[in-house]
């Protein structure tokens, strides 16, 4: 059992140090002085913390969605153009050559 103690009070150093026990307790305290408490602790929590809200979230989600189909989008756009270019190339290369290799009869 000395070895879990251990880690546990390992544990409790680190969040001590890195400041979470603090930042913690801050919050709780703000929560408790709060006179009409909010009816979702968690969100409070969160926002207190930096965190978006459950709204905010959501409407972060859903722009994160459409930006995801318009780069989709625009990244198939590209990889047509780039084989349009690359089919360009090659037919370009194609008939440099044949009119390198024409000869002209006298």
């Amino acid at each position: 059992m000395q070895a879990n103690e251990a880690k546990k009070e390992a544990f409790r150093k680190y969040l001590e140090s890195s400041g979470v026990l603090d930042a913690l307790t801050k919050v709780l305290v703000a929560l408790y002085e709060e006179n009409e408490k909010p009816s979702v602790a968690i969100e409070f929590i969160q926002r207190s913390l930096g965190g978006p809200s459950v709204s905010e979230y959501e409407k972060l989600q859903a722009e994160k969605a459409d930006l995801q189909l318009k780069y989709d989008e625009l990244l198939a756009i590209h990889q047509d153009k780039c084989k349009e270019l690359e089919e360009l190339r090659n037919s370009s290369s194609v008939d440099v050559c044949k009119s390198e290799t024409v000869t002209t009869e006298p």
